[in-house]
C-alpha cells in the first residue's frame, strides 16, 4: 500500500470533489484570520502601529467597517480554495504512486516532501496564484481607494489595465508559496499517518485534526517569507517579486520576511485541522457513493 492521505485506490474524482470540498470548507471558517494576516504584511500606513494579535485585527475592522469588510475577498478565496484543494489532493494523490519505492510500495519522508512540492506547483499555475491575486487586491483597495465592488469586478478591472498576467502578478512568490507549503503540509501529514500506523494509533477525527494541526505549524514557520512576498506582489496596484522584496527590506529589515506569522499560525493551526478532517470526512462519503454509482453503470453497460 502507498502511504498517504488515503489509499491509493482511492479514485481521481474522489480525490478531486473530497479535496474542493475541504478546501472551501476550511477557507470560508478561517477567512477572518487570513484577512487579519494579509492586512498586516500589506504596507502600513506611517507612524500607525500594526496590531500582532489576529483577534485584535479583526475586531478593530468590524468595529470600524463592519462585519462585510471583514469577509471582503472572501469569495476569492473559497472559490480558490475549492479549486487549490481539488487539484492539489487529486495530483498528490496521484503523484505519491509514481514516487512510492518500486519495491515496498511506500514513501520516504523525502518522496512525501516531493509529491507535495510538485502538486503544489500545479496548485499554483492552474488555480491559486490568480484567485490569490483578487483576494489579496480586495484586501488592499478596502483600505484606501476603494475601486473594486466585488471579486468578479476586480477580476474585469485587472484583466482591462494589465492583461492576463495582472491576474498572474506574484506568480513566481506564489508558486515558491505553494510548493514549499503544500510539500510540508501535505508531507507532515502523511508522514505522521505513517508513524501512527506503525504505531497501531487509531485514525478518528481527533488524530486527524491534530495532525492537520502539526502540519500547519510547520509549514508556516517553514513558508512564511514567500508568503510576505506574495502578498506584497499582490497588493491593488501590484508589483514585481523583486519590488516586492526590496519593499519588504526597506520597510521592516529582514525579520519583515516572518511578518504575519504570529496570524498566519493561528490560521494554519486552525485550517490545517479542518482541511485534513473535513478531507477525510468527505472521501467516507463520497467513496460509497461513487463505487455505487460505478457499479450500477459497468451493470448497465455489461
Amino acid at each position: 500500500m502507498v502511504s498517504g492521505t488515503n489509499d491509493k485506490n482511492t479514485p481521481a474524482v474522489v480525490s478531486l470533489v473530497a479535496g474542493g470540498i475541504a478546501g472551501g470548507i476550511e477557507g470560508f471558517l478561517s477567512y477572518p484570520l487570513e484577512f487579519a494576516k494579509t492586512r498586516v504584511q500589506l504596507r502600513a500606513e506611517k507612524g500607525v502601529p500594526t496590531p500582532r494579535n489576529p483577534f485584535l485585527v479583526v475586531t478593530q475592522v468590524y468595529q470600524n467597517e463592519g462585519i462585510r469588510a471583514m469577509y471582503k475577498g472572501c469569495g476569492a478565496l473559497v472559490v480558490g480554495s475549492i479549486a487549490k484543494d481539488g487539484v492539489r489532493f487529486l495530483f498528490f494523490d496521484q503523484i505519491k504512486e509514481s514516487f512510492a519505492d518500486p519495491e515496498t510500495g511506500t514513501l520516504s519522508p523525502l518522496r512525501n516532501l516531493l509529491a507535495g512540492m510538485t502538486a503544489g506547483v500545479i496548485a499554483s499555475t492552474t488555480a491559486v496564484t490568480p484567485t490569490e491575486r483578487i483576494k489579496t487586491a480586495l484586501i488592499d483597495d478596502a483600505r484606501n481607494e476603494k475601486r473594486f465592488r466585488s471579486g468578479l469586478h476586480a477580476t474585469r478591472v485587472i484583466w482591462q489595465e494589465h492583461g492576463i498576467l495582472g491576474l498572474y502578478r506574484g506568480y513566481a512568490g506564489t508558486t515558491l508559496k505553494q510548493a514549499s507549503a503544500t510539500a510540508f503540509r501535505m508531507g507532515t501529514y502523511n508522514i505522521l499517518k505513517d508513524f501512527e500506523k506503525t504505531r497501531n494509533i487509531e485514525q478518528n477525527t481527533a488524530i486527524n485534526f491534530a495532525n492537520g494541526s502539526v502540519a500547519g505549524v510547520i509549514t508556516t514557520l517553514a513558508t512564511q517569507p514567500f508568503d510576505v512576498i506574495k502578498t506584497r506582489s499582490q497588493s491593488a496596484k501590484g508589483t514585481s517579486t523583486i519590488e516586492a522584496i526590496k519593499s519588504v527590506l526597506l520597510d521592516y529589515g529582514v525579520k519583515g520576511f516572518w511578518k504575519g506569522t504570529t496570524m498566519r499560525l493561528g490560521r494554519t493551526v486552525f485550517s490545517g485541522g479542518i482541511l485534513f478532517t473535513s478531507y477525510e470526512a468527505a472521501v467516507k462519503i463520497i467513496s460509497p457513493l461513487y463505487s455505487g454509482s460505478k457499479h450500477a453503470s459497468d451493470s448497465e453497460v455489461a
